[in-house]
């Protein structure tokens, strides 16, 4: 009897079925959200006043809760007195769905109460800058160690220990030494997004060329290359798609520390922005500066993604000619030497 894989357990689902629970996967939440807004009786824990009536310390526009507002009107109509109106609904901190949707808009078009104040654009500008910044600066170091801890036993043994042991040291607890060392502008900040990814990072790319297949280097090793020879024509072009894959989800943990990271020091970008915001009261633009990280970040993810396609096109499935030459040799589909990793896969099948 053929069974129909619905869950997809063993093969990989339809994409109309993909669509469709992606869609889902966003209309879930949302619609969560929107009955805990729009329907009174789901919770609403609080009643808005319109009218005070004869209960003397209400005030039109007040929230209290259900509680003691019904207790006030059920003493002023024991009394005989005027009743309070109002209607129920939700803490100020719980904004409806089209109140945080139309803050997308205003929030933008909305000045700073105060002169020194940033815009909401100029906080996003400033905390791309400093992810980008810190990002950047741990890649260029923690790629090149993770490469050399995965290819070479030595660099493994002598780094990662420590490396094992540091990345279990919270990046917000160097805050204090960040703003006594750097000051307390930016470059503090930026340092606790370095210490937050960098050894996390040397790890996991460390993994990811470990998986290079032996026979490749051993190949390599009966052609009679040697081990930097090796490293660079055979280990960082049988791993750089899953070095790339490992960068972008690094790139997310970024993201994690940066709100932690802008409080360190003088507050700063998004952080302020938020801060500031929740001190108004104006919750819709928390909720929307929010939501704006993650669209930022998942935008960039997606865009990362749609890179890596033309730079590995072979490992793209939907790709129905895989380019040749990419503007980077490392990237070529076709080898430029003999000893990258598609020749000797060959050489090593024929000599079996």
């Amino acid at each position: 009897m053929a069974h129909n894989d619905w869950l997809g357990l063993k093969k990989e689902l339809p994409r109309k079925r993909q669509l469709q629970l992606t869609v889902l996967a966003f209309v879930i939440p949302l619609a969560l959200w929107c009955i805990v807004s729009y329907v009174p009786w789901v919770w609403h824990p609080l009643i808005h006043v319109t009218d005070p009536g004869s209960v003397d310390y209400f005030s039109e526009g007040l929230d209290l809760p259900r509680a003691t507002f019904y207790a006030e009107e059920s003493k002023a109509k024991a009394a005989g007195l005027e009743l309070p109106k109002g209607y129920r609904v939700n803490p100020v901190y719980l904004p409806a769905p089209h109140k945080v949707a139309c803050a997308f808009y205003t929030a933008f078009k909305t000045p700073p109460r105060l002169q020194d104040e940033p815009w909401l654009h100029q906080s996003l500008g400033h905390s791309i800058r400093t992810i980008f910044l810190g990002f950047l600066i741990s890649s260029l170091v923690g790629v090149p160690l993770g490469i050399l801890c995965g290819s070479f036993r030595f660099f493994a043994k002598l780094q990662e220990p420590f490396i094992e042991f540091f990345r279990y040291l919270p990046a917000p607890a160097f805050g204090a030494l960040c703003v006594a060392i750097l000051g307390i502008e930016d470059a503090p900040k930026i340092a606790i997004i370095v210490i937050g990814t960098f050894f996390q990072q040397v790890l996991v790319i460390a993994n990811s060329v470990r998986k290079v297949d032996p026979g490749l280097i051993e190949a390599a090793q009966t052609l009679g290359a040697s081990g930097w020879r090796i490293v660079r024509n055979v280990v960082i072009p049988a791993s750089i798609t899953d070095v790339y894959t490992d960068l972008r989800i690094l790139l997310g943990w970024a993201w994690t520390y940066l709100i932690v990271a802008e409080v360190v020091g003088t507050m700063s970008g998004i952080t302020l922005f938020i801060n500031q915001q929740a001190r108004y009261r104006n919750f819709d633009n928390v909720y929307a500066a929010i939501a704006m990280i993650g669209i930022i970040g998942f935008s960039t993810d997606m865009f990362l993604a749609w890179v890596g396609t033309i730079l590995f096109p072979w490992k793209s499935k939907t790709a129905r000619k895989p380019r040749t030459h990419t503007m980077f040799p490392l990237f070529d589909r076709q080898p430029i030497k003999p000893l990258m990793a598609p020749n000797l896969e060959v050489k090593t099948d024929a000599a079996g």
